[in-house]
């Protein structure tokens, strides 16, 4: 297995990192991806959509909706990002310093997830 440090020095991430001038440790990204996975937990545990759904240990909350599929929600401590992984492909998110923003198009977390979850489970679903 290789260690995070040989990671960090294979990709060149620093302990303290600055991406998009927001600079954020391990312990700040993690806090900061927990409670984003506790928000999105509370939030499915709010909606009535017929869907289970388990917040794992690691950061890991995978999502089944009524037909079998899943979306999967998790950390990457490396890359300091959330990702998310649907029926309509693979999302990244980096934090701002005020949000969890798509790396692609700027969208914010929950509503994207919103609207992966509204169109994979069938279900018209707004997680807030």
């Amino acid at each position: 297995m290789i260690s995070r440090e040989a990671i960090r020095d294979i990709f060149g991430v620093a302990e303290s990192e600055e991406r998009d001038g927001i600079t954020m440790d391990d312990s700040e990204f993690n806090a900061q991806a927990d409670a984003m996975l506790a928000r999105i937990d509370a939030a499915l545990e709010a909606c009535d959509a017929d869907i289970d759904f388990q917040l794992a240990a690691g950061g890991v909350l995978e999502i089944e909706c009524e037909d079998g599929s899943k979306i999967i929600v998790n950390r990457h401590g490396v890359a300091r990002e959330i990702w998310v992984a649907a029926r309509a492909g693979g999302f990244h998110f980096r934090w701002d310093g005020a949000s969890w923003r798509d790396t692609r198009d700027g969208a914010e977390l929950m509503g994207k997830l919103s609207g992966l979850l509204s169109q994979q489970s069938g279900e018209n679903l707004v997680l807030e």
